[in-house]
């Protein structure tokens, strides 16, 4: 699978949520996310615990592992992932237990415009951060999904800092000087 993706810091949450709201994204949940990053050879693995939180009340979904590689670079970037099972995991990694690099916690306030997912995410220990995730496929018009992704970055720039190129394990490692064993 794949997503046109960028990933920026955000100063005004806020405006965010207006800029959404005034566009027509729907607001589907705020989702409470620790991804723990394991040290692998190529690209980045991680394993998401996701639990769903409205007013007060939290609802687990389904554990997932995913794999990902996509260039680091600020401009919107096209990442290729996998969605795993713990018993995939161990077939293309091996059987025995990866090493853990880190963790993020984050909540991530999920709307949904168009094919488009975007995150609105308060990253523990690191701060606020805006993403969007546009879906695309075989059948993508990669012209059409650029021009989305134009639109949407013009859009909510009122609310944005600086782009982001790297992940936010790399982020948080940075942060806390982690800076070996990086996947």
């Amino acid at each position: 699978m794949k997503n046109l993706e960028l990933k920026a810091e955000l100063r005004d949450p806020n405006l965010a949520r207006l800029i959404c709201k005034q566009i027509g994204a729907s607001k589907i949940c705020t989702i409470r996310q620790t991804d723990t990053y394991f040290n692998v050879t190529r690209g980045r693995l991680k394993k998401r615990e996701s639990v769903v939180v409205e007013r007060g009340v939290g609802s687990p979904e389904p554990l997932e592992y995913i794999f990902y590689e996509r260039p680091d670079k600020v401009s919107p970037k096209v990442s290729e992932y996998h969605i795993y099972t713990l018993e995939q995991v161990r077939e293309r990694f091996g059987e025995k237990e990866l090493p853990v690099w880190l963790e993020v916690v984050k909540n991530r306030e999920l709307y949904l415009y168009e094919s488009t997912r975007i995150h609105i995410d308060d990253v523990i220990d690191l701060g606020w951060y805006f993403e969007y995730e546009i879906l695309v496929d075989d059948r993508t018009n990669m012209d059409d999904a650029q021009d989305l992704a134009d639109r949407l970055r013009s859009t909510f720039l009122p609310a944005l800092g600086e782009p982001i190129a790297a992940s936010y394990s790399d982020l948080l490692a940075q942060a806390k000087g982690l800076l070996e064993g990086e996947p």
